[in-house]
């Protein structure tokens, strides 16, 4: 959509999404859709002659009740039609809701929406879902948000909730990522006919404008707000790194009896002086300033995040055939490409380990140099000085992968053999990466435990003696699949490319990128995913690898459907890979943490 301003309201599509193909609807903000123009697509839903039009059921989020004693109540309707929709760099308001929808008569069918980079205003609402139920892979996602709601009577917040269990589920009806939610009484409540609604909200900044004065008959009904719930209505919220700000963190009285909660890393309140701050929060006792100089919507020149400033890779149109594991190298001063072939449909039988093998291709010529490894895969290669190290996984017939091996040689025609990482217990070792730093060597490894995948830490004074470092397994923000790590060091940050899991609105298997300074505190790109899946790639852009040739930074990446078939691409980015790295964390711009410790 070409940035202007468009005066709708009750919006519907078509026809809905569908899983792993989700329909979008995107503002062309910095105009490299081309539409020519920049700003804000900007949705008004109000009169254009008379003003903000606060009456229930009008928004530009086409939802209607019948059986609503006022408003737009002629017929009902359903915002179900929005199911597996993807919004980006919408403005919307001047209407009862913003990025609102209520499935009124389809409630207690699945429905998911993914809504970045918005901001959401309403007299009502400026965002949320009502009375769903958990799809337990696809929530829905609002991420790098703003919500606004302008009312304080009856059912209203920044951000309203609902799910249609009778039971708590275990999965969020939806998650909240990177958003600023702002309100004059509740950053987030409960519908009045929810059942059991859980929401999960990390990085998140909630602030509410009431810090009333009870002595004066001054009342709040909290930043996180049960009041009014139903008889079967309870709220759960799983807040992480958060910051909220209001009268109380909870309703008072009974109606707070329906809220529980979890906080993970830092999730700090600022709270008026009588109230308690619930266990697991950090008391701030001085006016939180930042997060205050956070409260107005974003300019109308402005983004949460400009697509402007996002790295441009350029896929190449090439391809390694029949590859999946690889690493780009320069050695000797020329451009090598170490990588593996197995075949996988031999798993099972005896025939599996005969059919692995690492191989080191001339990347100027096509020509193959060597081959040697038999019975090991998952190659990953270092250069240092005169010799070129290979670490791979030893095969099995019938008990996939076991520990990791090194292979070294200086003219790729002799080659030692020796142990690198010997797997513990029933574990399983896979893809290894190694960076310099000024300690020696830093080995990023993959592994199926504790969680199928992640990645482990070791270190190495001589690239041949490696101690693992304890405490450490990174598991991304939620316990999660993180796999095939790429790890390079530029002080003072440890970059690491992964694999994460299909997420809603984007194309399988995606890279992620994140940032830390200690192994240990994670940063996420706002940026991510870095790839994803393109026509004729399959469901899958993994096993991420990267070298800089002459000023140039080419990332290699496996495509494929992960089981029959695949093939190794390349991308570009058309600077030195330092570079690269620190434009994917932008100054001033939120970011998700994991924490990657385990004691």
């Amino acid at each position: 959509i070409r940035p202007d301003t468009y005066v709708e309201a009750n919006l519907a599509p078509a026809h809905k999404g569908a899983a792993g193909a989700y329909n979008s609807l995107i503002g062309d903000f910095d105009g490299s859709l081309g539409s020519g123009a920049t700003g804000w697509v900007l949705i008004d839903s109000g009169d254009p002659e008379k003003g903000f039009k606060s009456w229930d059921w009008w928004g530009p989020i086409r939802a209607s009740d019948k059986h609503w004693p006022h408003g737009n109540n002629q017929e009902t309707f359903s915002s179900i039609i929005w199911d597996r929709w993807r919004l980006s760099r919408l403005y919307t308001a001047g209407g009862d809701g913003g990025f609102f929808w209520d499935l009124t008569n389809k409630s207690g069918e699945g429905f998911t929406v993914v809504v970045e980079d918005c901001v959401g205003t309403g007299r009502a609402f400026g965002g949320g879902v009502a009375y769903p139920t958990v799809r337990p892979d696809e929530p829905s996602v609002f991420r790098r948000c703003y919500f606004l709601a302008l009312d304080w009577v009856g059912d209203t917040a920044a951000v309203l909730v609902g799910g249609w269990e009778k039971t708590m589920p275990d999965y969020p009806h939806a998650v909240f990522e990177d958003c600023t939610l702002v309100h004059t009484d509740n950053a987030v409540a409960i519908s009045y006919a929810g059942h059991c609604t859980r929401a999960k909200f990390v990085n998140c900044r909630m602030i509410v404008l009431n810090f009333t004065q009870p002595e004066m008959g001054g009342k709040s009904t909290g930043i996180l707000c049960t009041q009014g719930h139903s008889p079967t209505g309870r709220l759960h919220v799983d807040l992480e790194d958060c910051v909220l700000a209001g009268y109380s963190v909870f309703t008072p009285g009974d109606d707070g009896k329906a809220v529980t909660y979890t906080t993970k890393g830092r999730t700090q309140a600022y709270v008026q002086f009588k109230q308690d701050v619930p266990e697991g929060f950090e008391r701030l006792g001085l006016w939180p300033a930042d997060l205050f100089a956070q409260m107005a919507p974003p300019a109308m020149g402005s983004v949460l995040v400009s697509p402007a400033s996002r790295p441009v890779l350029t896929k190449l149109p090439m391809a390694f055939a029949k590859a999946m594991e690889n690493t780009p190298v320069v050695f000797n001063g020329r451009p090598l490409h170490v990588l593996n072939r197995r075949d996988d449909t031999k798993n099972g039988t005896d025939d599996y380990t005969k059919s692995m093998y690492l191989y080191v291709v001339d990347m100027a010529t096509g020509e193959e140099l060597c081959r040697f490894g038999e019975g090991h895969s998952f190659a990953n290669a270092f250069v240092d000085g005169s010799q070129l190290h290979v670490f791979a996984s030893e095969g099995t017939n019938r008990d996939w992968f076991g520990s990791l091996y090194h292979f070294s040689t200086s003219d790729l025609t002799k080659w030692t053999r020796r142990p690198a990482i010997e797997r513990e217990g029933d574990e399983h070792l896979f893809n290894a990466s190694i960076c310099r730093d000024e300690k020696g060597f830093l080995m990023a490894y993959e592994s199926n435990k504790p969680v199928q995948f992640c990645f482990k830490f070791a270190r190495s004074t001589d690239l041949s003696a490696w101690e693992k470092l304890p405490g450490l397994i990174f598991t991304g923000v939620n316990h999660e699949y993180s796999a095939c790590p790429v790890i390079r060091y530029f002080s003072p940050y440890y970059y690491v490319i992964y694999l994460h899991a299909p997420i809603p609105a984007h194309s399988g298997y995606v890279s992620f990128l994140a940032r830390s300074a200690d192994l240990a505190t994670w940063e996420l790109s706002p940026f991510n995913p870095i790839l994803e899946a393109g026509p004729g790639e399959g469901i899958n852009n993994s096993d991420v690898d990267l070298f800089e040739w002459q000023g140039k930074t080419y990332l290699t990446y496996a495509t494929g459907d992960q089981a029959s078939w695949g093939a190794v691409r390349m991308a570009l980015y058309d600077g030195p890979m330092q570079e690269f790295f620190a434009r994917h964390f932008p100054t001033g711009v939120p970011t998700l943490k994991a924490d990657a410790r385990t004691e």
